[in-house]
């Protein structure tokens, strides 16, 4: 297992502040974060462009991109084709295993949605590439059993297993061992139950980082371990203080 720091952390620099702001706190792995409403690079951008977009990256300092985290925002059936696999092409440009996408709101039909993960798996593995969806406290995934049985109706999905969003979410629980097998890659932030607390200082929530730690190794996890303290408008703390605190609370349980 490794660490490495989502370029979210720092939403309000430009890319190439981020960049160096991720040197300056000794990450050399990030997860780079593709959303169509995000503060950086966007998929139909990336699409359009992909040269632009990897010249960017190779500008600033040399970080090694672990996973991309992708939002394609609003758009028809064809229009999300299209641009996954113009990403696809992009992650293999970077050597970049795992890909995100967010999991259908709560509520959206079952059945709908395997058919729609289906489609995005298969583009992806047949550039040898592997999709996971975050369990997301707004998402079809906010309740463990419910992501499970997801992965399981589609094969070769994973999981971007997120324990903030499953205590804070409607499962409100710490039971989800049944999910660590189908992790792909982790966002670890601390957390508490109560509305508001999805982000609060290090320390200050009820995320168990050591148990979690080993509950990946005992299922063969070696993959990234994922400082996910978004910068956010409410956020009431000092976002790169906690970053610093959490990498340096993770590394000392590898």
């Amino acid at each position: 297992m490794f660490v490495a720091c989502s370029t979210l952390c720092f939403a309000g620099l430009p890319l190439d502040a981020v960049l160096r702001r991720m040197i300056e706190f000794e990450f050399n792995k990030i997860e780079l974060a593709i959303h169509e409403q995000g503060p950086h690079l966007r998929p139909s951008e990336v699409t359009d462009n992909p040269e632009a977009a990897l010249l960017q990256l190779r500008a600033g300092p040399s970080l090694t991109v672990s996973s991309l985290d992708l939002d394609f925002g609003p758009v028809d059936s064809e229009t999300l084709r299209k641009r996954f696999s113009a990403m696809c092409r992009f992650a293999r440009g970077l050597t970049v295993a795992v890909l995100s996408v967010p999991a259908a709101a709560r509520g959206t039909s079952f059945d709908a949605e395997v058919q729609r993960l289906k489609g995005l798996v298969d583009i992806a593995r047949r550039e040898g590439l592997v999709v996971a969806v975050p369990t997301h406290r707004d998402a079809i995934t906010a309740i463990p059993q419910d992501a499970k049985r997801l992965c399981d109706a589609v094969p070769g999905l994973g999981l971007v297993l997120d324990p903030g969003h499953i205590l804070n979410g409607p499962h409100q629980s710490e039971d989800y061992d049944e999910l660590f097998p189908y992790a792909k890659n982790v966002h670890l932030r601390d957390s508490g139950k109560k509305p508001g607390e999805l982000q609060v200082r290090v320390g200050q929530g009820q995320i168990e980082y050591g148990r979690i730690v080993n509950m990946l190794e005992r299922v063969g996890y070696n993959r990234s371990l994922t400082v996910a303290i978004f910068d956010r408008p409410e956020n009431d703390f000092d976002v790169e203080l906690e970053v610093r605190k959490l990498k340096l609370l993770i590394e000392s349980l590898l």
